[in-house]
């Protein structure tokens, strides 16, 4: 007989499954769809947050098998459409194609003649009009599914290994979401296998993100999340050398985990330099050059790729009205860029300084949202990293910013950056306040606070 608090969880995570797949089927894509998507996306939220509250009801030597379960099921339900709303997966593909056709990615654009003999109908479509929301003309008029065909790819080394490791497995985007998928559940178990409050492996393993951008979507940034979180792991037992080299080899794959760094340094400032943080620094470093080198040596300093011209084109500088929306209502334009690098320094001073050495989780959760707090990307899979570091540490408020990157992905504009990533804000700020006022008052208010903690 199934146990009463079992049964309400599953039948929670159930109804969380069959609306992801709803979602994914009919949630439109991203130039629309047969219903609004942001209705979908509440429901999800929603569930998610449901099956979450129940899940801690449940007995614990139930919640492993029952959040591995859930993670499977919400990862296996992305693999029901093609990418709904990003097509970075076609790049993946073609990156991983021209690097087993023995030519450096960093190379050549994908619109090159150079490479015409690489094409095929699933990145290049004919006769089909190209008027799907996935493709668009090259300069020589052919049909694409590749974003940005007239550039560079902007993808680092680990992230183009894991491109090449991937090509022989059928070469297509229907392969790179299986390993997203993969990526999703390995995750899920590595948190799993990390022998704290296990519960928390569901805010990973059931979160609707993981569904829309770790499978559907296929985004690298998994790779990186798992990478992160193993290195995490390795720096709280004290393996500096290889909790450096999975740090360092998680910013290869997508940069955006170099943020997670200062927090595998938890506590620098306040003692002497050991050996453990000498190593693990090095080998951070040492993990993400030497990367580089096979790359560097075939293209030379191509190895750059699209990287200055994405980060121009998605307004990371001083003074464009596309970024830094929450600095831009108290600041001047011009200023808002370098009060967000100040503000980045001091938390990760602070980190530095009083950050928990075995932890480390805690301070890379802190310096990572407080980025993308002050960014405000408009891509919400940035915030996978996020939601593996909630994960790790339990401080779900913070799951707020990546919904709001969701919510500003939806809706677009200056003043939805505003309105989604202030409203995070408020919630990371506000959560804390209200769960330590919980805490101090009498038996029944320490017990709410304690059902939605983080023990």
């Amino acid at each position: 007989m199934i146990p009463r608090t079992v049964m309400r969880c599953l039948l929670a995570l159930a109804a969380l499954v069959t609306a992801l797949a709803l979602t994914v089927a009919q949630g439109g894509t991203a130039q629309g769809g047969t219903l609004p998507r942001h209705g979908w996306y509440l429901l999800d939220v929603a569930l998610f947050a449901l099956a979450v509250l129940l899940l801690r009801r449940v007995p614990g030597w139930q919640v492993v098998p029952l959040v591995l379960a859930g993670s499977v099921a919400v990862a296996a339900v992305g693999l029901l459409a093609p990418p709904r709303t990003s097509d970075d997966a076609y790049r993946y593909v073609w990156d991983g194609r021209v690097q087993a056709a023995g030519i450096s990615p960093y190379a050549h654009t994908p619109d090159d003649p150079a490479l015409a003999r690489l094409r095929d109908p699933g990145l290049f479509p004919a006769g089909d009009g190209c008027t799907g929301w996935d493709e668009r003309r090259t300069a020589a008029g052919d049909c694409t599914r590749i974003n940005r065909p007239a550039v560079h790819t902007v993808y680092p080394p680990v992230a183009q290994a894991w491109f090449l490791a991937l090509h022989p497995f059928g070469g297509g985007v229907r392969g790179v979401q299986a390993a997203g998928a993969l990526l999703a559940v390995a995750t899920t178990g590595l948190l799993l296998g990390t022998g704290r409050a296990r519960w928390r492996a569901a805010l990973w393993g059931w979160f609707p993100g993981v569904t829309v951008w770790a499978v559907n979507d296929a985004h690298v940034d998994t790779l990186g999340a798992l990478l992160t979180v193993a290195g995490l792991g390795c720096a709280a037992r004290g393996r500096a050398v290889r909790g450096g080299l999975l740090l360092g080899g998680a910013t290869a794959t997508k940069l955006l985990p170099a943020l997670a760094l200062p927090g595998a340094l938890s506590g620098l400032l306040a003692r002497r330099p050991t050996r453990r943080d000498i190593l693990l620094l090095g080998s951070a470093l040492g993990a993400f050059a030497l990367s580089y080198l096979p790359y560097v040596e075939a293209s030379g300093a191509s190895v750059l790729g699209y990287l200055p011209g994405y980060l121009r084109e998605e307004g990371y500088e001083q003074g464009h009205i596309d970024r830094f929306g929450l600095l831009r209502l108290v600041l001047p334009d011009r200023l808002a860029p370098w009060a967000a690098g100040l503000v980045l320094a001091i938390v990760v001073a602070r980190v530095l300084r009083r950050g928990d050495r075995e932890r480390p989780w805690e301070g890379a959760l802190l310096v990572t949202g407080t980025a993308l707090l002050l960014v405000a990307p408009a891509y919400p899979w940035y915030g996978l990293l996020m939601v593996a570091l909630v994960a790790l540490d339990g401080r779900w408020e913070w799951l707020a910013v990546p919904a709001a990157g969701q919510a500003l992905y939806l809706t677009g504009g200056q003043g939805a950056q505003q309105l989604s990533y202030g409203t995070a804000l408020c919630v990371v700020v506000v959560v804390p306040l209200l769960r330590q006022y919980l805490e101090r008052g009498p038996s029944w208010r320490r017990a709410v606070a304690a059902a939605g903690g983080r023990k």
